[in-house]
């Protein structure tokens, strides 16, 4: 019952500090642009992709063109002299405002993520001083394994990156905090 408990804690905290950082703190809009021209954007995007669900990146390399030594000079100079784009596609629309299953799988993966750190609290032996220390680890480590290697292959901006940084670093430092507390608890009776 005391995990379940921790876990539920921690998910809880994690949500809500991340529905603060997004709503009250910039950290939801760093780098978030309006275009020029959004309307003609969306017209080309649905002129010039393919009608179904991806990842583009523009301009795009054809992989299987890797051993050919001209086409990789001229993707390089194209590169070099064009605009680069990083597009999660979506034929189909969806109302953004309509977010209740959004926020379900945020609090789900929340409190999946604190169970981890939960059961790793448990094995270490559990205090609010190692949830501070875990849930802070927990935070930098999501941040190195995702968002850095999103900055460095695919030109995530810079604050973009480094607001991520914040949001996890701090939401798990409390909710590791939370969760070594409950953990370390004395039983009454």
């Amino acid at each position: 019952m005391r995990i379940a408990v921790a876990t539920l804690m921690g998910g809880l905290i994690m949500f809500l500090w991340g529905a603060f950082a997004h709503m009250a703190l910039p950290l939801g809009d760093m780098s978030m642009r309006a275009p020029l021209d959004e309307d003609r954007i969306l017209d080309t995007l649905r002129t010039s992709l393919p009608q179904e669900t991806g990842i583009y990146a523009i301009p795009h390399f054809d992989m299987a063109k890797r051993g050919d030594d001209k086409a990789v000079q001229a993707f390089g100079a194209k590169s070099e002299a064009n605009p680069y784009a990083f597009i999660v596609y979506q034929p189909q629309g969806r109302d953004p405002t309509a977010m209740g299953h959004n926020l379900f799988h945020q609090w789900l993966s929340d409190t999946l993520a604190a169970l981890i750190v939960v059961l790793v609290l448990v094995r270490a032996g559990a205090s609010f001083s190692r949830g501070l220390l875990f849930g802070l680890g927990f935070g930098i480590f999501t941040w190195l394994t995702l968002s850095v290697p999103f900055w460095n292959w695919y030109r995530f901006p810079a604050p973009f990156t480094f607001a991520y940084l914040v949001e996890q670093a701090f939401g798990w430092l409390l909710a590791g905090a939370a969760m070594g507390w409950w953990l370390a608890r004395k039983r009454v009776g």
